[in-house]
């Protein structure tokens, strides 16, 4: 299927768009959509990677995890989770150290043969070639958030000392400011006031991230939301980690929606929309690209897998939506 470039940083399948003028609530993931976290957890998963490989297993040559390897992860619908990544990233260069590979090649070998099953799909595919069970047994990961080593120390660089001690009740070994300050929140007032206009208060968000965490970031816009169908994962059960729909329906049934618009920029959020139809709960997804260091490649990506709405930006929803 080919999408239709409409106009400046709208493309649309002509044959189905015209579904958007029933849709009756609209709900959105926070990453990439709602704010560009390009210079926050981008970087998080960069420096955790790194403090890992240096402190547990002693490489300090490590390649940077550029935006290829986290968007090359994210592809394969398994890495909605950060820490997730960081740990795919953490097992694919020790495998490689130990295997005298190439790093950058390595890690898109790992890449090819992941899949949306996430950290399962990468152990199960490294340990065929070396034995890893070492740097597993450090980590233990995942474990619990509050205990497992890899999410401390990727929380400690993540949040920084005070928000970090405020969350976890516990005091951070890292000094410098957090990593969340990078966060550059894309929503304003004038787009959420007309969005309500629109949906007659139905704006939920379905999010990886923990409502504390989104609330410091987006701090009073946040109330403007159906906080009550709202779901924040980090704060629920693994299970519950996209593209498991559940938390998807949960929003959408809980607001009595017939036909939803759900915004997100990663395969996890397109796979969960797609399965929360077929559940019964009809729901049009709407990729966000522009906040991707490579546009194109996730233009690409969702129009082969039959996206009917790719935006440049949430400010063109008005657009779409005939509200301005």
């Amino acid at each position: 299927m080919t999408l239709t470039k409409k106009s400046e940083g709208i493309y649309v399948d002509d044959s189905k768009i015209d579904i958007l003028n029933e849709a009756d609530s609209i709900i959105f993931d926070c990453d990439g959509v709602l704010i560009d976290i390009t210079k926050s957890y981008d970087s998080a998963i960069i420096k955790t990677t790194q403090y890992v490989l240096e402190n547990f297993a002693n490489i300090k040559n490590a390649i940077d995890i550029d935006f290829k390897i986290i968007d090359g992860f994210k592809s394969t619908g398994g890495f909605n989770d950060e820490v997730d990544l960081t740990y795919a990233a953490i097992l694919s260069l020790v495998a490689a150290n130990q295997l005298k590979k190439d790093q950058t090649s390595f890690i898109f070998d790992v890449i090819k043969n992941s899949d949306s099953t996430g950290i399962i799909s990468v152990e199960k595919y490294v340990e065929t070639l070396t034995n890893i069970s070492e740097i597993k047994k450090k980590l233990s990961y995942p474990g619990t958030h509050h205990e497992n080593p890899l999410y401390n120390i990727f929380d400690q660089i993540f949040y920084g000392p005070e928000l970090y001690e405020k969350l976890f009740n516990k005091t951070s070994n890292f000094l410098e400011p957090g990593l969340i300050e990078q966060d550059d929140v894309i929503i304003n007032d004038i787009l959420i006031q007309k969005l309500l206009r629109r949906f007659n208060s139905k704006i939920a968000m379905v999010t990886g991230r923990g409502k504390e965490s989104v609330s410091y970031s987006l701090k009073s816009i946040l109330s403007k939301f159906d906080l009550q169908n709202s779901m924040f994962l980090e704060d629920e059960f693994r299970e519950l980690a996209k593209p498991n729909p559940q938390s998807l329906l949960n929003s959408i049934q809980g607001m009595n929606s017939t036909i939803c618009i759900y915004v997100g920029d990663s395969m996890e959020d397109f796979i969960m929309a797609k399965k929360a139809t077929e559940l019964g709960n009809k729901t049009i997804f709407c990729g966000i690209i522009g906040t991707s260091k490579d546009p194109e490649a996730k233009l690409e990506l969702f129009e082969k897998n039959d996206a009917i709405l790719v935006l440049d930006s949430i400010h063109l929803l008005p657009k779409v939506l005939n509200l301005e």
